[in-house]
């Protein structure tokens, strides 16, 4: 479904990106992980269109992503992404906030724009709160009402940019829990995260970026438990100490 071939991406004199390839299939999970700096949501922000690349090639179901193609938004409504921050219109519901891309970018009809909405909210949990705005919410239910407005565009795929890293320790359950149940419906996933159980559990495959190229990929099960590349084994051991709930990271 997505393809990434030879990505480059420099940000004038620094090159972020160096040639990463991968390839994720419809249905599958790939978790990215890494330290900070090392590319991950640049080539996320490249796979949606909302980075320029400087070299390679980037499709989604064999259409080019060109954020300077006029086709650009329509290749947008098949790839949703959810960010650190929850980038919730403040003055909307949160109903209001899932239906905006369907009325809007859609055209749907606003009965029908609202009932999905209420179906998604209801799918994430909040259909209690529809009529609720953002700053009324949550940090981890706020992250939900982003899922669900993702979701309302009907996309083929989902990318998450670290979608708990914003998140108190005890509201990180909620968001993965919708994001292990979006896992189990089939939904295409790309996640860069830092949630060590959460890849081990959920991703098909997993990615090991450092320096703006993926060092080691594989299962996620042979990766995190046995990684061969000394980079990889070094953060990991980092990583994978247990937080004060007693939760690996």
């Amino acid at each position: 479904m997505i393809e990434v071939q030879s990505i480059h991406k420099r940000f004038h004199d620094q090159e972020v990106l160096k040639g990463v390839s991968l390839n994720v299939d419809a249905g599958q999970v790939v978790c990215l992980i890494g330290p900070s700096g090392s590319g991950k949501s640049t080539l996320l922000r490249c796979i949606n269109g909302l980075e320029t690349y400087d070299a390679g090639t980037i499709t989604v179901e064999g259409a080019r992503v060109d954020a300077r193609s006029k086709h650009i938004h329509e290749l947008r409504t098949q790839v949703g992404m959810v960010f650190q921050r929850f980038n919730l219109f403040p003055h909307r519901t949160a109903l209001e906030n899932v239906c905006e891309g369907p009325l809007y970018v859609k055209k749907e009809a606003g009965d029908a724009a609202r009932e999905k909405a209420r179906h998604l909210l209801d799918k994430v949990g909040l259909a209690h709160r529809m009529d609720a705005y953002p700053a009324e919410l949550s940090g981890g239910q706020q992250q939900r009402v982003a899922i669900a407005r993702a979701l309302a565009m009907e996309p083929k795929a989902i990318l998450f940019d670290e979608p708990t890293s914003a998140l108190d320790p005890e509201l990180v359950g909620e968001v993965l829990g919708v994001m292990r149940q979006l896992a189990n419906d089939g939904m295409t996933m790309i996640v860069v995260t830092h949630e060590m159980g959460f890849a081990r559990e959920v991703a098909d495959r997993v990615c090991f970026l450092y320096d703006g190229t993926i060092c080691e990929e594989g299962a996620a099960a042979d990766l995190l438990e046995r990684p061969t590349h000394p980079r990889t084994r070094d953060f990991l051991r980092r990583m994978l100490t247990p937080t004060s709930n007693g939760i690996a990271q």
